[in-house]
């Protein structure tokens, strides 16, 4: 072989070499980037009981309380209740989780009409404000979103607002009202948003469905943003009358989760959105990341003991297929926020599949804490997954993980000893330490299809030691599309800032002016300290002038 010949071979060898080379760091990056985790950067929720917040569900958790209350108003003079099974077009239960005010939706905030808003399913509505609050409470100003890839995976379930119009009430709006594609697709149009739009449908686990549906598109680059989540209202009493010929309900409307006292589902209303982004995405725009999803996973039940009847071998399995999918093993877990509706049928099969997951590895000193938001909330149906997201999230920013209610004595048809499973009769702490904090969240729908969430604790941040700045005062902005807004506006801020004295009124400045939508209707506070910002902001909540307010 000549000379030319083996420099010839050389370069080949060179050239296939760094080709390969090449082509195993393409499928490294790629099978990175399927496997990354995800970044909650904000969440926001309504939940029975008056709770509009996060901080609201958190006081709620913490307190040992449930949110369960008497019947809507909505549904007063139609003589629903009757404690007699056995009555036709009647409910035995007269007590639920039910959301206050979805009447009371700002239609001239959105730009749209009052007319096509009367026609709107309240879940629309909702999802509508609760997405505004989840952008806003990222630091997001929701215009600066128009025509960015940001997509919305939302769960719900079928409607029954459109079902009180007659055939004389059709006006042009009833059918975007109240069709379920408009869920997602309304958000989309409201905000100008142009990646992906889908409403789901899994029943009650709706919601955990869509997550992993955005956390999939997130790693497979469909959008660089996401909005998951869900909503459910009961515009009528149908599903109580229906349960009731079930005998599937709670008759004091409570779930009673693995307790031995759990006689059926409690019902509930609801609506949760997490804003989700790839966490290395979060990382470099300086996003404060709540917490990590590490992997998701949907199946289905198949042909299982009836249409609606769990099945625990299925959700074993994607138990084991959210652990793969989040490269961990069952000893990486240290909660589960469980499905838990509180059924003598459904607790014990979701407690063995996770005994036959978690269990056989699991050191006595480190058992799998079982708990359920369902006995502090009820079953929020297409929101009860992201309501248990939610939570763990709450857990981990708190340290604790709450209790369950209402399970003084545990179900006796699941074998707790050596299960490796240890029910949270009271709350615990769960604190920062050597090993990352991880927990799961399950729903099964009554479709049959499974999710399962695997959230971990956000990476730890740097401190910041802030510079001592002069005492000078600093201009506080509050806006509103009229000036009645505007004072309601004001009225909130100065709640706040009341409720967090020790907050840095530069802060408070900074995200007013930068990263608040700004309103036609405007004022300004000049204020040296936060108790003169809330006096001031006060003033202009009841109209009265001020020395420190500019309006305009």
């Amino acid at each position: 072989m000549s000379a030319t010949d083996v420099q010839k071979l050389e370069t080949y060898l060179r050239r296939t070499t760094n080709a390969l080379l090449q082509a195993e760091n393409d499928l490294a990056s790629e099978r990175a980037a399927k496997t990354e985790p995800i970044a909650v950067v904000s969440m926001s929720c309504r939940l029975p009981g008056g709770i509009n917040t996060p901080e609201d569900y958190w006081k709620l958790l913490v307190s040992g309380s449930d949110a369960i209350g008497g019947l809507p108003k909505r549904w007063e003079g139609l003589g629903l209740y009757d404690p007699d099974p056995e009555a036709v077009g009647k409910s035995y239960a007269r007590e639920g989780g039910f959301l206050e005010d979805i009447e009371g939706f700002d239609a001239e905030f959105f730009g749209i009409s009052p007319r096509e808003a009367q026609s709107m399913d309240p879940q629309q509505r909702i999802i509508l404000e609760t997405v505004w609050e989840a952008l806003e409470r990222a630091g997001v100003r929701p215009d600066t979103l128009s025509e960015s890839r940001t997509g919305v995976y939302l769960g719900t379930m079928s409607s029954d607002y459109g079902k009180q119009a007659g055939l004389g009430d059709l006006d042009g709006y009833v059918s975007t009202g109240n069709a379920s594609s408009v869920v997602s697709g309304r958000v989309s149009y409201a905000l100008g948003l142009q990646g992906p739009a889908v409403t789901v449908d899994t029943a009650c686990s709706s919601s955990l469905v869509a997550t992993h549906l955005g956390v999939t598109a997130l790693r497979n680059g469909e959008c660089d943003t996401a909005l998951v989540g869900g909503v459910t209202v009961m515009s009528t009493p149908a599903l109580f009358v229906e349960f009731s010929r079930l005998k599937g309900m709670a008759a004091d409307g409570r779930c009673k989760s693995f307790s031995a006292d759990a006689n059926g589902a409690g019902w509930a209303e609801g609506a949760g959105i997490l804003l989700l982004k790839r966490l290395s995405d979060a990382q470099r725009d300086g996003d404060h990341i709540l917490a990590v999803i590490r992997g998701s996973a949907v199946n289905q039940d198949g042909r299982s003991q009836g249409l609606t009847a769990p099945n625990g071998p299925s959700q074993q399995r994607v138990l084991q297929d959210a652990l793969t999918a989040a490269r961990l093993t069952p000893d990486d877990i240290d909660a589960i926020e469980a499905h838990g509706t509180g059924t003598s049928l459904g607790d014990p099969i979701e407690a063995g599949a996770l005994a036959e997951v978690f269990g056989p590895t699991r050191a006595q000193d480190h058992p799998l804490y079982l708990g359920s938001s369902k006995s502090n909330i009820g079953h929020a149906q297409a929101a009860a997954g992201v309501a248990g997201v939610i939570k763990m999230i709450l857990a981990l920013q708190h340290d604790t993980l709450p209790k369950t209610l209402h399970a003084d004595q545990p179900s006796p048809h699941i074998q707790w000893d050596d299960s490796g499973l240890r029910l949270l009769q009271e709350a615990r702490p769960w604190e920062r330490g050597e090993r990352l904090r991880r927990a799961g969240i399950s729903s099964f729908g009554l479709s049959g299809t499974n999710a399962h969430v695997i959230l971990e604790e956000a990476p730890a941040a740097e401190a910041v030691v802030a510079a001592e700045a002069p005492q000078l005062p600093v201009p506080v902005v509050v806006s509103g599309r009229s000036e009645a807004a505007l004072r309601e506006q004001a009225g909130r801020w100065a709640n706040w800032l009341e409720a967090h004295d020790q907050v840095s009124l530069t802060d408070v400045a900074a995200t007013a002016a930068l990263h608040r939508t700004h309103f036609d209707s405007r004022a300004a506070v000049l204020a040296e300290s936060v108790e003169q910002a809330v006096e001031t902001l006060r003033a202009i909540a009841e109209g009265q002038p001020h020395e420190q307010a500019v309006t305009g």
